[in-house]
Order: C-alpha cells, then sequence, then structure tokens
C-alpha cells in the first residue's frame, strides 16, 4: 500500500510521534522510509554579511572579508549538517532496528520549499509530518509548512495532531479503534475509503463511515435528492467495506450550517483513531489544492488526519 513513507524532522514533540507512526505503517507494509531535515545556513550567511561592518578594520579589506566568509559559511553549515543528522540518527536506529529501509536527506533553504520540492520529485506514496514543529505559535493548532505542503502537493498526507492515539515502543496499540472516513461520492472520498479500509484490516480498527446533510425544509426538493444520494453513497460504502472484512457503522447527519463545522464538532466529542478525508469533495471546481472542507479539518479536527490525494472510480470498488 505503501511502499515509501517520508517524515519531514526537526525533533519536535510531533515530528518524534510522526516518526513513530511511520515505523508502525512501515513495519505494517515492509516500506521504505525517508527522513528529511532543512536547515538555513544561506540564512546565517546573510545575516554574517549584515554585521560585517562591525569588525575591526583589519578584516575589513576585500580580500579579508572573503576569506572570513569562506571562514563562516564552512564551520555553519558543518555545524547544522551535524545537528541535521543528529536529529536524523533516532529515525535511522529505529529503521535498522525494524529491519526497514532508510534514507536520509539534508536541505539548505527555506523548510516548507525545500520538502515541497522533494515531494513532487521523489514519487513518495505517503507523507507523515506534525501539525506543528519547533517554530510552533502559541495556541496555533497547525503549522505553516503543513498547509502550504497541502496547497503545493498532491501525495497522501498524515497530519499528526493527537499524541495520545499514535502507537509508540512502549505503548503499541492506540487509545480508540476507530477510523473514520468521510464520504460525499467525490473520487477522493472513494480512494479515502479505499485507504481507510486498508489501514482497519492492517491495524484490526473499525471504520465509521461518516456523510453529512445540511438541514432544509422539507419542501426543498434539490436538499431532499441529494440526502437520497448520500444515503445511496454509504450503501455503496458499507458493502465495499463488509466485503473487505472490515466492521462498519455508518452516520449520515443531518444538521444546519456547512457539513465541514459539523464533522468538526463530531469528532470534537471524541476523537477516533484517525480521520481520514479526501483531498477535494465534490462541488471541487478542479482548479483548487484542497478542498474547503479538508482545510477546515486540518485547521479544527482534533485528531490525526489523513488526507488522501488519490482518485477512485465507484464502479472500480
Amino acid at each position: 500500500m505503501y511502499r515509501t513513507i517520508y517524515v519531514p524532522v526537526d525533533n519536535s514533540d510531533y515530528s518524534n510521534a510522526s516518526i513513530d507512526l511511520a515505523l508502525t505503517l512501515g513495519k505494517a507494509f515492509r516500506s521504505s522510509l525517508v527522513g528529511s531535515h532543512v536547515y538555513a545556513a544561506k540564512l546565517h550567511d546573510v545575516r554574517f554579511k549584515q554585521m560585517e561592518f562591525t569588525l575591526p578594520d583589519e578584516y575589513k579589506e576585500e580580500t579579508e572579508l572573503e576569506k572570513q566568509r569562506k571562514i563562516h559559511d564552512a564551520l555553519i553549515a558543518r555545524g547544522l549538517h551535524l545537528i541535521s543528522d543528529s536529529y536524523l540518527d533516532l529515525m535511522d536506529a529505529r529503521a535498522k532496528e525494524a529491519a526497514l529501509s532508510f534514507e536520509r536527506k539534508h536541505f539548505d533553504g527555506k523548510n516548507f520549499e525545500a520538502i515541497v520540492r522533494d515531494v513532487n520529485e521523489s514519487g513518495y506514496d505517503l507523507v507523515i509530518l506534525g501539525a506543528l514543529g519547533q517554530g510552533a505559535v502559541k495556541d496555533s493548532l497547525v503549522g505553516s509548512v503543513v498547509e502550504r505542503l497541502l496547497r503545493r502537493t498532491e501525495v497522501d498526507t498524515l497530519v499528526v495532531r493527537d499524541l495520545a492515539q499514535v502507537p509508540t515502543a512502549s505503548v503499541p496499540a492506540a487509545i480508540d479503534g476507530r477510523i473514520i472516513v468521510c464520504l460525499d461520492g467525490s473520487q477522493h472520498s472513494w480512494a479515502a475509503l479505499v485507504t481507510a479500509c486498508r489501514l482497519a484490516t492492517q491495524f484490526e480498527k473499525t471504520v465509521e463511515l461518516l456523510a453529512v446533510a445540511s438541514t432544509a425544509s422539507p419542501e426543498d426538493e434539490g436538499a431532499r435528492e441529494d440526502l437520497a444520494l448520500l444515503r445511496a453513497h454509504l450503501q455503496v460504502a458499507e458493502r465495499y467495506a463488509r466485503a473487505q472484512g472490515v466492521k462498519t457503522s455508518c452516520q449520515l447527519l443531518e444538521r444546519p450550517g456547512l457539513p465541514r463545522e459539523t464533522i468538526a464538532a463530531y469528532v470534537q466529542v471524541t476523537p477516533p483513531w484517525l480521520l481520514v478525508a479526501g483531498r477535494c469533495g465534490s462541488d471541487a471546481n478542479g482548479t483548487a489544492p484542497i478542498g474547503s472542507t479538508t482545510e477546515h479539518l486540518l485547521r479544527h479536527a482534533p485528531c490525526n488526519l489523513l488526507v488522501s490525494g488519490k482518485r477512485v472510480e465507484p464502479a472500480g470498488l
């Protein structure tokens, strides 16, 4: 299912939990693991040049300045590379313990730009990264790197937010066995269903099929048709899941307001082991990199979120 799993690391709690989850999935699917860290040596080069006017006069001659710049650049790059390696050493050692292939990558540059470029060039099957990193702003729920990554890539991306639901070496089983998959009849949501069932089979979880309809008056024929269509989608999804040997339950929620707010409120009450959502929904115009519902869940759902970038036709289920 996942041949190659990619984890950008920064030694934060969420990053370390991402490594735990990558190892769990890697052992289940015999995946190859890739870890990366981005450092900013060039930024230090700029800062050094800004401070050159403070140097003693004997160092301000251009030849001497160039010499000092090279010494400074070499020391900074070497030091940051060593720090980067120390972050990756943990993942390397644990991958070896699990007998999994591991590749380490280092990049010098802006964090999200380097990660996005690597993801788009390397063909990974899954990216796992923390909702927040070392640069987290107080009270924030999701970092800018995650948001920028999801707007610029199409690969399946698992965002780690609920650390208590991540299996570790000391606590191998998660607390809650549910996987919730959001279903609206879009190709992305059917792909999310397939992914959820594969994970449920591998980790002995149940799958909860969740669809949401906005409450409308009984006279609203369009709303009645939408509701009937969602029921039909749930029936198809339930048949598919049961054919895979997965225990399922269905929830069709009729609520006022936007479906994305209903889903976020629903998972707030009893957060699942994992929430799986398609990258874009049935109302996508084909140009948006990520749908408004999934983006809302990224920002507000309290659980770990797997954004499925694949597409599946229901006829192929």
